[in-house]
């Protein structure tokens, strides 16, 4: 198989080799190609009707390797590129006004999706805990960063790392008291996965905020809180939109900061800060 190969004629070509659990994957791909691109490894799976396992291993059995490596060449064979996913009132948004306005309607759909009772227990978790890993790959790096940072300046020992040894690391020398947030858009992320179940070995709690309830790391996580997002700007390969996974967090850290935590010296952190602000 070369990487300029379509994704369908591959599976035609080795449809006769697979497994029979493998043939209702390649099936579902076959017939739908444009369901397969929108969904993560857990989705696929479920709706093929074999494990995730199945899924993955039919992919490098095409010469992939694995199911997102697939996802690119499929979404590629299909016309799709990094700045698609938008399917709002224009087929391409051409304001500022439409790109806000379309963002504005997803932010709304998560937050009539998103459980009470979930976030409660979430910041509960949150401020019980000894400290909190905030953990994530890639371009979503930079919001765990920031949510540790925010954590901090809430009095809460939060570690985060842009380097997935860092934070494995860390999670290696923490304790049953600690929680976890993963944030991943796919769910799928392998070294944020390995992060939950390393977290769960130790007896950690953890939170997952991610675009799908049926990926991995949902299925690892003791919350879920769910970011689904119906007209996306930016397809997943290319450059994710943070707005939503955001717009959770600040939705979570202000039920954290109802409860005090070290009001003192949170105080003493934000006078020192301010020496450096005009």
């Amino acid at each position: 198989m070369g990487m300029n190969d379509l994704v369908i004629d591959t599976i035609k070509e080795n449809y006769q080799q697979m497994f029979s659990a493998e043939k209702k994957v390649a099936d579902f791909i076959l017939q739908n190609p444009e369901r397969t691109v929108s969904a993560n490894v857990s989705e696929l799976a479920e709706l093929s009707g074999v494990s995730d396992a199945t899924v993955i291993r039919m992919c490098k059995h095409l010469g992939y390797q694995g199911f997102y490596q697939m996802k690119l060449n499929l979404a590629r064979d299909l016309g799709q590129h990094q700045l698609v996913g938008y399917c709002g009132d224009q087929d391409n948004p051409d304001t500022a006004k439409a790109i806000l306005q379309g963002i504005a309607r997803n932010l709304l759909n998560t937050a009539s999706k998103l459980d009470m009772n979930v976030i409660l227990g979430c910041a509960k978790m949150i401020r019980e805990s000894e400290m909190v890993h905030a953990v994530a790959v890639g371009n979503t790096s930079p919001v765990a960063i920031d949510l540790g940072f925010r954590l901090g300046r809430l009095g809460i020992r939060t570690s985060s790392a842009l380097v997935p040894e860092y934070f494995l690391s860390n999670i290696s020398l923490g304790s049953k008291k600690d929680v976890i947030v993963a944030i991943s858009h796919s769910g799928s992320s392998r070294q944020v996965i390995q992060a939950l179940e390393l977290g769960r070995d130790k007896g950690m709690k953890s939170i997952a905020i991610t675009g799908s309830a049926r990926s991995p790391v949902s299925q690892i996580a003791d919350y879920t809180l769910n970011i689904p997002v119906e007209d996306p700007l930016f397809s997943e390969f290319g450059a994710i939109s943070h707005v939503y996974a955001m717009a959770v967090i600040d939705a979570l850290l202000y039920f954290v900061a109802n409860a005090e935590r070290g009001p003192r010296d949170v105080d003493r952190l934000e006078m020192l800060l301010a020496e450096y602000k005009l």
